[in-house]
C-alpha cells in the first residue's frame, strides 16, 4: 500500500510536471500513440464496412479518401481527448505512460496537432466525397470531444451509454461517403456500435475501478457497484442478441452475416453470464478480449457478404 502511494503521488506529479516539458522531447511515435492507432483501427474497419455495404457506387479512390478521413477525424478527436484527460492521465496506471502524462510532448503541442487533423479531414472529405459525409464526421469529432470528453466523463455513469455515439458514427460516415445520405440501414449499423460500446468497457472498467476510483472518474462499477455494472452489462448483451440480426431483415447482409451475429451475440451473452457468476476479474478480462473481437467479426462478416461468389 506504502508503494501504491508513492506511485500516486509521483503520478500527481507528473501533471505538475508537464507543462515544464521541452518541445523538442516528442517524436514521431508519440504523436502515433496520440491517435490512439488499437482504437482507430476498429473505427477505420466498421467505416470501410459502411462504405462496402452502402447502396450507390463510390471511385475506390474516393472511398480510399473516405476511410482516411474517418481514419484521421477519430485519431484527431483521440488526440484532443489526450490534452483534455492529461491531468486524470497521470493518475491511471493504464494512461500514465500516454505521451503528455509522460512528459514527452507539451499539452498545447496535441491540442494543436489534434485540431489540425480534425479540420483537414473534414475539409478533405467535404471537398473530395460529399457534404453528408464531411457534416457526419465533424458531428463525430465534436460530440467525442465535447459531449463525451468535456461534459459527460468526469460527471456521470452514463458517461459510456451516451458518450459512446461518438464511436458509433463511422459506418453511417462510410454509408454517407456513398449513398449521400443517412438511411435506416445506417442507423441500424450505428446501433450495433451503439449498444456494444457499455458492456465493451463496462468490463474494462470491472478490472480497472481502482484506477478509475483514484482518478475521480464516475464509471458505473465506482458509483453503482460492481453487481449492478454486470446487471446492465448482461441487459445489454441480450438486447445486442436480436438487434445484431437486423442489417439482414433489412437486406445489406445475406446468410453468412446473420449465421455470425447470431453465434457473436449468444457467446458475447455467454461471456456476460461468465462475469455474473465470477466474483473476481478474470471473466471480466475474456469479456474485454471477446468483445473487440465480437465488432470486428460482425463487421467483418457483413463486408463478406458482399464477396463476390459469397454472401453478394
Amino acid at each position: 500500500m506504502v508503494q501504491f502511494a508513492l506511485n500516486t503521488v509521483d503520478r500527481v506529479r507528473n501533471v505538475q510536471l508537464v507543462s515544464q516539458v521541452s518541445p523538442v522531447s516528442a517524436e514521431v511515435q508519440d504523436y502515433i500513440a496520440l491517435l490512439k492507432p488499437r482504437v482507430m483501427s476498429l473505427v477505420v474497419f466498421t467505416g470501410f464496412a459502411g462504405v462496402v455495404v452502402a447502396p450507390g457506387h463510390l471511385h475506390p479512390l474516393l472511398a480510399v479518401v473516405a476511410v482516411v478521413c474517418i481514419a484521421i477525424g477519430a485519431g484527431a478527436a483521440g488526440a484532443i481527448n489526450m490534452w483534455y484527460d492529461r491531468d486524470i492521465d497521470a493518475i491511471m496506471t493504464r494512461t500514465c505512460n500516454r505521451p503528455i502524462p509522460a512528459g514527452r510532448m507539451v499539452p498545447g503541442n496535441a491540442l494543436g496537432f489534434g485540431i489540425l487533423l480534425s479540420v483537414a479531414s473534414v475539409v478533405i472529405m467535404g471537398l473530395s466525397v460529399n457534404l453528408a459525409s464531411a457534416l457526419l464526421l465533424s458531428m463525430a469529432i465534436l460530440y467525442y470531444v465535447f459531449i463525451y470528453t468535456v461534459w459527460l466523463k468526469r460527471r456521470t455513469p452514463q458517461n459510456i451509454v451516451i458518450g459512446g455515439a461518438a464511436g458509433a458514427f463511422p459506418p453511417m460516415i462510410g454509408w454517407a461517403a456513398v449513398s449521400g445520405g443517412v438511411g435506416v440501414e445506417s442507423v441500424a449499423l450505428f446501433a450495433l456500435i451503439f449498444f456494444w460500446t457499455p458492456p465493451h468497457f463496462w468490463a474494462l472498467s470491472l478490472y480497472r475501478t481502482g484506477d478509475y476510483a483514484l482518478a475521480g472518474i464516475p464509471m458505473l462499477p465506482v458509483v453503482a457497484g460492481r453487481r449492478e455494472t454486470k446487471r446492465q452489462m448482461l441487459i445489454y448483451t441480450v438486447l445486442l442478441l436480436p438487434l445484431g440480426t437486423v442489417p439482414y431483415w433489412l437486406g445489406i447482409a445475406g446468410s453468412i452475416y446473420l449465421t455470425t451475429s447470431v453465434v457473436l451475440g449468444s457467446l458475447f451473452v455467454a461471456a456476460a453470464l461468465a462475469v455474473w457468476f465470477d466474483d473476481g476479474d478474470r471473466a471480466a478480462k475474456r469479456m474485454f478480449g471477446f468483445s473487440i473481437f465480437h465488432l470486428f467479426a460482425l463487421f467483418a462478416a457483413l463486408i463478406l457478404d458482399r464477396a463476390p461468389g459469397l454472401g453478394g
